[in-house]
């Protein structure tokens, strides 16, 4: 229900007035870190509820916000206030993304994500289309999608100003890989319910700064890796820009495949097929040790993204562009900007979520699942070892049986996705 003022309304009274003035009700899973950013981001809205595993987070962050209604599963706090709220906000370790944000969606509640979307790129599917059925609002948190230079190398890609692209370099200097099962375990923090920590995933023993709060990416039970974490932000540009959505190979290099935690450094190749306004493009995306010092005759910096055409060279990071060859661009003058600048990346969720616009935010899952599957389609790829030949509208390799246990997951009894 929306609240208007201090009153709650009826429901039919809610369904008649789109004013701007009524406050969603929010449920937030997750409180800390990355979290904590997402509930000041939306704490103009009425914060029903709060949800975190660590009592002290929970703790605090009630506190700030005056909430009391407050739970360590958010099992329960979406069964519980589910009638009462209008939307839910999921910011947890990857592995619970989908299960929370699943668990939202059948309850017809608006889902904001953060990225990736998802563990797996089964649960990516299932999220996209449980979306589309219920009708309810998305945005998933790559947060740089609504800032400015992203629109505008969008503007200048589209406009021609480099040419006919059939290449582009993704890379992230970031490192989130290594590492063995620790051979010695302790109890976890008072504060903390590892039980609820781990959910869906497989039972092991807490082990203190191995997984909570901060280092649970470099494990393919929890995260994904420094592709997991970054593919989202710097493939969402190459991704809007060109109109990609299902690769149809993909090859992955790098260190010996370990068990338990993600590699060092990786190359992926991903080859998506030309459509009926651009060529076919390879999309290369390198990270940690594998990271490139020069990118089509140009030096570069840690991380960024480089368009190659056959007109010159685009390169982009979070906050500016530079077009290669300089002599040649040194006059140049960009476009009329086309792409309205964002209200704000949670601001387009909030506010579409009471006009009840679902594909007004930019990252909504429509969007955001298919740049899900794609980015964890390149960990599939490394930890299948071989190049695969992909089917983006069934879900399936062609030529590699093994990644089906790749792309999907078996869940702890009692936090299947449902």
């Amino acid at each position: 229900m929306l609240l208007a003022g201090g009153g709650v309304w009826s429901e039919v009274a809610a369904q008649e007035s789109a004013s701007p003035n009524e406050k969603l009700n929010i449920l937030c899973v997750g409180t800390a870190n990355r979290a904590a950013a997402n509930i000041q981001a939306i704490a103009g809205e009425n914060i029903l509820g709060l949800c975190d595993v660590d009592s002290g987070y929970l703790e605090q962050s009630a506190k700030q916000y005056n909430v009391t209604n407050t739970f360590a599963d958010y099992r329960e706090m979406i069964s519980k206030l589910s009638d009462q709220a209008d939307a839910v906000v999921v910011a947890t370790p990857d592995h619970h993304h989908a299960t929370a944000a699943m668990r939202a969606i059948n309850a017809g509640l608006h889902v904001y994500c953060e990225k990736p979307l998802t563990h797996t790129l089964t649960e990516a599917r299932r999220l996209t289309e449980a979306a589309k059925q219920k009708n309810v609002v998305t945005q998933m948190g790559t947060q740089i999608h609504a800032q400015p230079n992203y629109r505008r190398v969008v503007e200048l890609v589209q406009s021609g100003t480099i040419g006919d692209i059939t290449e582009v370099h993704v890379w992230v200097g970031k490192n989130w890989g290594g590492g063995n099962l620790p051979k010695e375990t302790i109890d976890p923090p008072a504060t903390l319910n590892w039980d609820l920590w781990l959910g869906p995933a497989q039972v092991r023993p807490y082990a203190a700064g191995r997984y909570h709060p901060a280092q649970w990416r470099r494990w393919w039970e929890f995260g994904q890796g420094t592709l997991g974490d970054m593919g989202c932000h710097y493939i969402d540009l190459p991704f809007w820009a060109l109109d990609l959505k299902y690769p149809t190979s993909v090859e992955a290099d790098g260190p010996e495949l370990h068990a338990e935690t993600c590699p060092m450094g990786l190359v992926v190749n991903y080859q998506f097929p030309a459509t009926e306004t651009r060529s076919a493009i390879k999309l290369t995306w390198y990270d940690g040790k594998r990271t490139p010092r020069e990118v089509a005759g140009q030096r570069v910096p840690g991380s960024g993204v480089m368009f190659v055409g056959s007109e010159g060279s685009l390169f982009s990071s979070y906050t500016n562009y530079k077009l290669f060859p300089a002599e040649k661009f040194a006059e140049f003058e960009a476009p009329e900007a086309t792409i309205p600048d964002s209200i704000g990346h949670h601001a387009e969720w909030i506010k579409a979520c009471k006009d009840g616009n679902r594909s007004d935010p930019l990252c909504n899952f429509d969007y955001a699942g298919p740049l899900t599957e794609a980015v964890l389609l390149g960990n599939v790829a490394y930890r299948a070892k071989q190049q695969i030949d992909w089917d983006g509208e069934s879900c399936k390799a062609l030529n590699c049986p093994q990644a089906a246990e790749l792309i999907a997951k078996t869940y702890r009894q009692g936090w299947e996705l449902e």
